[in-house]
């Protein structure tokens, strides 16, 4: 008889722990979303999933699993037990799952300790990772959280990371929030920015208060889920208050200066915005954005001023008309090292 294999049931600490995670389920499953850290190390790929599943409906339980031993056999077998082995090698704390920790994880982690290798099977698999992700999200409405708000930048991101029990939204999400937020690489999946952020709220403190910026319900095309954001908007808030100069700047350094390929980034964001804006305001900021990509001394000095329009004729009376709801919630207004010390308290 087999000896019997470990199997690992406490989800919460694994996600707290951020324990090295085998996933052997099929590349278009990790695709729609997983565990943050996890590598995909597939047992069967797409197309050979597809093809074990059709036979599992038309012929039954054996025939499809006659068919998947066939499929991940020889050469095939040898190179995805040689990917597991080697992780293991290099991760001794991994373990490993599947869709619900069943016939794929069990298969895989039997030939893993066929090898010499052993390592533990998550119970339940993603399946029950997910709900443990999904309990950690809707526990939101029993934390506290603060709120660091401000107009367009003034430097919130900065002040949040600053302090120890915050969650930055915006890195999860992999975007900067607005038309001009956008990043070189793509957001996540809806399912693996929740599975990110409910990782994050387990890693702090239940007592703590949870900094975190004011965002609005959507970071590009991600939604904040219900139950953080309903949380949110019952929160105190901090506001930031910077001079406008110093927001002008902050944005030429990190959106024109800083930024990957900003001479297409830019035009391609202002015009998603043409229709709030208004045609003549459009044209006359993009105006000045081509001016100042064009100026042989770099078109600083045009950078900002069409970086200055933009602040005072669409993201100020955007901010402006927002937080007139929020005006009974804020707790203190003052500089960044005013709210930083605020926030820590």
């Amino acid at each position: 008889m087999a000896a019997e294999l470990p199997v690992a049931d406490d989800h919460v600490a694994i996600l707290k722990q951020s324990v090295p995670l085998i996933d052997v389920r099929a590349p278009g499953e990790f695709a729609r979303g997983a565990v943050p850290g996890a590598v995909n190390l597939p047992l069967l790929t797409d197309d050979e999933r597809a093809t074990v599943g059709k036979t599992y409906k038309q012929r039954g339980r054996t025939a499809a699993i006659e068919l998947g031993h066939r499929l991940v056999g020889g050469d095939v077998k040898r190179a995805r037990l040689a990917a597991w082995r080697h992780y293991a090698q290099c991760h001794p704390r991994a373990m490993m799952y599947c869709w619900r920790g069943g016939m794929r994880s069990a298969l895989a982690q039997r030939w893993l300790a066929d090898s010499g290798v052993r390592l533990p099977r998550v119970a339940g698999g993603f399946k029950a990772l997910r709900h443990c992700c999904l309990d950690a999200i809707a526990a939101c409405g029993a934390r506290r959280f603060l709120l660091v708000g401000g107009r367009t930048g003034c430097g919130k991101t900065a002040v949040v990371r600053s302090v120890a029990t915050h969650i930055d939204l915006e890195a999860l999400a992999n975007h900067r929030g607005s038309a001009f937020g956008g990043l070189p690489t793509p957001q996540p999946p809806p399912v693996g920015f929740e599975n990110a952020l409910a990782v994050a709220l387990l890693k702090l403190d239940p007592d703590a208060t949870v900094v975190v910026e004011d965002e609005s319900r959507t970071i590009g095309r991600l939604a904040i889920p219900e139950a953080l954001y309903n949380a949110m908007q019952q929160a105190p808030i901090a506001m930031l208050e910077v001079p406008d100069a110093e927001r002008v700047d902050n944005i030429y350094r990190e959106y024109v200066v800083q930024a990957d390929n900003p001479r297409e980034h830019l035009p391609a964001a202002l015009k998603r915005i043409e229709r709030r804006l208004g045609g003549v305001r459009h044209r006359q900021i993009a105006a000045l954005m081509r001016a100042a990509f064009a100026a042989a001394d770099g078109g600083a000095k045009l950078h900002r001023q069409w970086i200055a329009r933009l602040l005072a004729d669409y993201y100020d009376p955007m901010y402006d008309y927002q937080i007139a709801a929020k005006t009974q919630r804020i707790a203190m207004r003052g500089s960044a090292n005013d709210v930083r010390d605020f926030v820590k308290r």
